[in-house]
């Protein structure tokens, strides 16, 4: 793996459905010093099964009639939380205005956060990795991203 170059004042984002770190390189391209910024926390996210109640429903069809596939809540739950720290993430960006940004997020977080953020912080992209670091402490994160 190459060394990833972040730059002072630089934002690394890392995140997963239920949890986003905002860090930021105190340090410069040569001896990087991630410092956390921001925390976003989702309030729990129980199973899908311990938040539905009803039954699936039934489509009839004619003499045919089938099942409806249940809903998701657990998963819309991290598609929502996703966007709201996609949007968080916009701010500070903006803000600080931050000369760079690095997203590590498991793929699918990748993509909801990809997808949310507007063009002049998405131009700001140097990295995306998928991977989820949220449960590690940001020197670990931080050996991990700048090699």
């Amino acid at each position: 793996m190459t060394k990833l170059a972040v730059p002072h004042d630089a934002f690394v984002f890392v995140g997963d459905g239920r949890k986003a770190l905002f860090l930021r390189n105190e340090g410069d391209e040569v001896y990087a010093n991630f410092v956390t910024e921001r925390v976003l926390a989702d309030e729990p996210n129980p199973a899908t099964r311990e938040q539905g109640s009803d039954r699936p429903g039934r489509v009839s069809s004619g003499s045919a009639r089938s099942a409806v596939e249940t809903t998701d809540w657990h998963d819309i739950e991290e598609h929502k939380f996703a966007q709201h720290a996609a949007a968080a993430l916009e701010t500070v960006v903006r803000e600080r205005d931050a000369p760079a940004l690095v997203i590590a997020a498991p793929a699918r977080t990748l993509a909801d956060v990809r997808k949310a953020l507007h063009d002049d912080v998405k131009a700001r992209i140097i990295a995306e990795i998928d991977k989820d670091f949220t449960k590690m402490p940001v020197w670990e994160i931080e050996k991990h991203i700048i090699g």
